[in-house]
């Protein structure tokens, strides 16, 4: 199973992609996780993407696909995974087409976390008074979900489209929102 996990910054997707990675037996691949490994083991895509950080620019699209395709020719991701965290653009949905295109594969399924902002919003305080993650700074956060909310719709009707989509409510207990999840992906 290729797997995509659509929300803002809050709506739970990293966990629920660990829930569905013991479930499913697939791994849980984030892409901010691959360039915090690809800084840290001092990799050429790794010291260019912190270049570009350093600069205050956003990671090109070149480089998160260049990274993404590196991890998914590992053994482990044969039989499938879980993305977390891309597409986020409409410009990176394709490039991951072409990507999957290129192993002769395609996605199975995408599932979009529903979750208003206002629950965003007190998720990510609560943990940036727990953990003081810049990215959960309210202010911070207030920004990306503008930014989501701009960049999400074309990403929805491209695998709405395709019949690949499902909307999953994200509220409720961890546990909840995985078996909605996994009632989906048995349909």
């Amino acid at each position: 199973m290729r797997l995509v996990l659509l929300g803002p910054n809050g709506s739970g997707k990293g966990t629920q992609a660990k829930m569905l990675r013991s479930e499913l037996g697939i791994p849980h691949i984030s892409t901010g996780e691959l360039f915090r490994a690809a800084v840290s083991a001092g990799t050429e895509i790794g010291l260019a993407a912190q270049a570009m950080v350093a600069k205050g620019e956003l990671v090109s699209d070149d480089l998160v696909a260049a990274l993404l395709a590196q991890r998914l020719a590992e053994p482990d991701a044969a039989k499938g995974y879980i993305l977390d965290g891309y597409p986020r653009t409409l410009s990176q949905a394709l490039a991951l087409d072409t990507l999957l295109e290129a192993a002769d594969q395609t996605l199975d399924r995408v599932i979009e976390l529903i979750v208003p902002d206002d629950v965003v919003l007190a998720r990510c305080e609560i943990r940036f008074t727990a953990q003081h993650r810049p990215d959960d700074d309210p202010a911070v956060v207030r920004e990306r979900l503008r930014i989501y909310r701009t960049q999400i719709p074309p990403i929805v009707e491209l695998y709405s489209g395709r019949g690949i989509l499902t909307e999953i409510d994200g509220i409720g207990e961890a546990a909840e929102i995985l078996h909605r999840i996994l009632a989906a992906l048995s349909r």
